[in-house]
């Protein structure tokens, strides 16, 4: 589980890195920074998802102050 949720950070890391790329180089002109936003938020939310689900069947154990 730990190896999925940093599979998915490493996304969304790499998206929000791609999406400062082709702002920096297209000046705003094209569509390629919108589109990478879009698949950070969808790589957010999947992995929002991923965690919700992971916890309800017991792969993973709320931890910290009870």
């Amino acid at each position: 589980m730990k190896i999925l949720v940093a599979i998915a950070f490493i996304l969304i890391i790499g998206s929000l890195g791609s999406a400062l790329f082709y702002l920096m180089r297209d000046k705003g002109g094209s569509k390629r920074t919108v589109r990478a936003l879009a698949l950070r938020v969808g790589f957010s939310v999947l992995l929002f998802i991923l965690i919700l689900v992971a916890n309800r069947l017991g792969y993973i154990q709320p931890t910290g102050l009870h």
